[in-house]
């Protein structure tokens, strides 16, 4: 299935930690999972741009939740994209691809001693449901067939190039560990082979 362009317009982003850049947001029509999924075209991309794809973290990227490390995830995505130039793709897969609510009820589990993945696991989800095909989708449709991918998580790189995006180069992002956060890292370290240098056990 191919994806195209529908819309673009700038934005003028304000983030986390006073980070401030103007982007152009751009929709799309024809995406696998009819999802609003956004690009954002920050700097000036080259042939090889870098690329950050964002799962949707209302609680983290929103109301800055210290439970996870997505608020300050996004907010450095942006500032590095912007300086090099390349794209940040919003993905709408909140929880790990199971939904807001979904989520919640998870970290209430976490809370009585489950990991991020178990906890799922005990709710009869999977421990991750995102899918990047229409990443894949929108980087086509943007006319970008390889990318260096700004991510500590090696299922982003195996599915984008299983759909068709050659990954040259993998930059990690930072580690944000908090002591709100630090189990939720630990575990994505120790159980999905997130490249968190000091994490894993």
């Amino acid at each position: 299935m191919t994806a195209e362009v529908r819309t673009r317009v700038r934005i003028p982003l304000r983030l986390d930690g006073g980070v401030a850049v103007d982007a152009e947001a751009v929709t799309f029509r024809g995406l696998a999972d009819e999802g609003e999924h956004l690009a954002f075209v920050l700097g000036t991309p080259g042939d090889v741009p870098l690329v950050r794809p964002h799962s949707e973290c209302l609680t983290g990227d929103v109301f800055g939740s210290a439970r996870c490390d997505c608020g300050p995830q996004l907010a450095e995505a942006v500032q590095r994209i912007s300086g090099v130039g390349g794209y940040l793709l919003y993905l709408r897969q909140e929880g790990r691809g199971i939904g807001l609510y979904n989520k919640l009820d998870a970290y209430a589990l976490q809370d009585g001693g489950l990991d991020t993945y178990a906890a799922n696991a005990a709710l009869g989800l999977p421990e991750d449901a995102r899918d990047y095909t229409v990443a894949a989708q929108m980087l086509a449709a943007l006319g970008v067939g390889e990318i260096d991918l700004l991510s500590n998580n090696p299922d982003k790189s195996a599915q984008l190039e299983a759909a068709g995006i050659a990954v040259r180069r993998h930059v990690p992002t930072g580690v944000f560990a908090t002591e709100s956060n630090v189990r939720y890292l630990r575990a994505k370290a120790e159980l999905t082979g997130h490249t968190l240098p000091g994490l894993a056990s």
